[in-house]
């Protein structure tokens, strides 16, 4: 399914829930709908957002190139050797800019975890799945997807570059080890 074709579905999905919404409303004078699976009852804001954000990331670039090279970076203090992932190219404890990059490590553990169900509209094409915190081998946590079917704490990961489909953008997800 082409990425046009799934906000096509998404955009007929909110106008049948919206139009569920209205008709809740004129009914119980509440904006409030029985979710599907559950059947537990949902408060919906009768507000529609549709927002795309535009971050400016000129100083942090080299993350996205090395994406592109199958590479996660990392931002690194020179003066109190602070590792910051995702990587910011300023320092707030030391007050420096222009931070060093490294390599991320590709080892680590999960700390946490969580299975999203109720998922954004923009990731709703995707059946649910886990995010993750895991601490690296370098002591940096980092938060991602986790390619996973089941996950528990303690279990081994690695951090990988993958391609995000049907979106088709590069990131990183952690997936399990052995």
């Amino acid at each position: 399914m082409s990425l046009n074709e799934i906000r096509d579905k998404m955009q007929k999905e909110i106008s049948q829930s919206l139009l569920m919404l209205d008709n809740a409303i004129k009914t119980t004078k509440l904006p409030i709908v029985n979710e599907q699976k559950t059947n537990n009852p949902l408060w919906i804001d009768v507000r529609e957002i549709d927002l795309r954000y535009q971050i400016p990331v000129k100083r942090i670039f080299k993350f996205f190139e090395g994406l592109r090279e199958g590479k996660i970076l990392a931002t690194k203090c020179p003066k109190c050797g602070s590792i910051y992932f995702p990587p910011q190219d300023d320092c707030p404890k030391c007050k420096i800019s222009n931070l060093e990059w490294i390599e991320m490590p590709k080892e680590g553990e999960i700390v946490a975890y969580t299975v999203v169900n109720v998922k954004p509209p923009s990731f709703s094409h995707y059946q649910d799945y886990i995010v993750g915190i895991a601490r690296m081998s370098n002591g940096v946590n980092v938060l991602g997807w986790v390619r996973a079917k089941e996950v528990r704490v303690g279990m081994k990961v690695k951090l990988e570059v993958i391609e995000r489909k049907p979106e088709g953008y590069l990131t990183y997800e952690l997936v399990p080890v052995g």
